[in-house]
């Protein structure tokens, strides 16, 4: 994912995953605070070896564009490789992923890569907003674990967690400005608390939520490891019908030797059975994944396991990732797959995931869904279908009767009565236009 924000003075292109999009937001918020001008922010990603030569090729892009402006790089790239990026003429400064949201950082503009500082510090819960609509909380960073493909916790260093008592002020602070939608997300979301006095879990923290926050609407979970879920997680599906029936799952495989290999803590038969499980407890939840294709050493036969997952979860939205060899990691050293299989696999996932998707679309006509409106004309169900809006405003609760599948979206008719509007946004809550 790439996006650029431009705000005032300050630009933003940022590279990777819904975190870079919410500390992208708090960067810009300091810098525009500490008075930056001319300034774009870089915040890289280093999942794949592409994601950090894109980053590379637009830092040179945005020289040339913004001739004079002050260029700072930072994100998981720059954490992993400073000096790489410190030695570009077109780079200012590189800041690490710990400093980088400090608004004390944007107080000075002293030169230098400062990736280097380590992650000791206390970690505070970091607000992003999207299409005016829904608001990412980040709860946590880091990741403890060391997946054989994974560079990023070296990017990112060892879990960290907010605390409860900060991450309750902030639920409360958004519901004030109007939001109606948070989404708790975090590098390893379901190891929250393990790093805190008393070790809360995730259930805990999502149940304390809801009930310091009666008039939120919707509570999202982003990304989570099955086998990490606690019982108080699985019995908030069950029991609260404000967190949204909709689980995205850091899969990776189908196969249990892959997985093995990746230095996975699930097996097959644990996805398969976390998935029965909290369909049978919240029986109109939706499942999405992360899957690899081509991991090294995976047979044709490996890869059918891993085709096959999709129906045995009943996965529907799925984020399909070709391997890539990272330096530094165990699996760049294992017998990779011929590049052409890996493109092969990767194709024959995302179409059994159109598939997927396909049917869950089918199964949408004629009911009526409740849509949180989001600009350009859509809008996602609690399920996190998406729904053309017919162009409403964007933070409006719709009814829309489903009437047929526009392959990306849902389209039908906005029920004329059913309208739910939100508060009015504080002037604040909204993104730079």
């Amino acid at each position: 994912m790439t996006r650029s924000t431009p705000c005032g003075d300050v630009k933003l292109v940022t590279f990777g995953c819904r975190l870079n999009l919410v500390e992208s937001e708090a960067m810009r918020r300091a810098a525009a605070a500490a008075g930056h001008d001319n300034l774009v922010i870089v915040n890289t990603c280093a999942v794949t070896a592409e994601a950090t030569r894109q980053a590379r090729q637009a830092i040179r892009r945005l020289a040339r564009e913004n001739p004079g402006a002050e260029i700072i790089v930072t994100g998981c790239a720059a954490e992993i490789d400073p000096l790489r990026f410190s030695e570009m003429p077109e780079v200012a400064r590189v800041i690490g992923n710990a400093r980088k949201t400090d608004p004390g950082t944007w107080a000075t503009s002293a030169g230098g890569p400062l990736a280097t500082d380590g992650f000791s510090h206390a970690l505070a819960p970091q607000e992003g907003v999207e299409d005016h609509t829904r608001t990412f909380l980040a709860i946590q960073t880091g990741c403890d674990h060391r997946c054989t493909f994974c560079i990023i916790p070296f990017g990112r260093g060892p879990s960290r967690s907010a605390t409860p008592e900060t991450i309750l002020s902030a639920v409360r602070r958004l519901g004030d400005k109007g939001f109606r939608e948070i989404v708790l997300t975090g590098v390893d979301l379901t190891s929250y608390g393990a790093d805190l006095g008393g070790a809360p879990r995730l259930g805990g923290l999502v149940k304390a939520i809801l009930r310091a926050a009666p008039d939120l609407e919707r509570l999202r979970l982003s990304s989570i490891d099955c086998i990490e879920a606690d019982a108080e997680l699985v019995d908030a599906f069950a029991a609260e019908p404000r967190l949204t029936p909709h689980l995205h799952l850091s899969l990776q495989a189908g196969d249990d030797m892959i997985l093995k290999r990746m230095k996975r803590r699930h097996s097959r038969e644990d996805a398969v059975r976390f998935c029965a499980e909290l369909r049978r407890l919240r029986p109109d939840i939706v499942f999405g994944a992360d899957l690899i294709a081509g991991f090294p050493t995976e047979t044709d036969a490996m890869f059918e396991n891993t085709l096959r997952l999709i129906e045995d979860c009943r996965l529907t939205y799925l984020h399909v990732f070709p391997f890539s060899a990272r330096p530094g990691t165990p699996a760049a050293k294992m017998p990779p797959v011929a590049g052409q299989i890996i493109k092969g696999r990767a194709r024959r996932l995302r179409e059994a995931g159109e598939a997927a998707l396909g049917e869950h679309h089918a199964a949408q006509i004629g009911r009526v869904l409740r849509v949180l409106s989001e600009r350009g004309g859509l809008g996602r169900a609690a399920d996190f279908t998406c729904v053309r809006t017919n162009d409403a405003p964007p933070g409006l609760m719709l009814d829309v009767a489903i009437e047929r599948d526009e392959g990306k979206a849902l389209a039908g008719a906005v029920l004329p009565g059913r309208t739910y509007r939100a508060r009015q946004l504080a002037p604040e809550a909204a993104l730079c236009p």
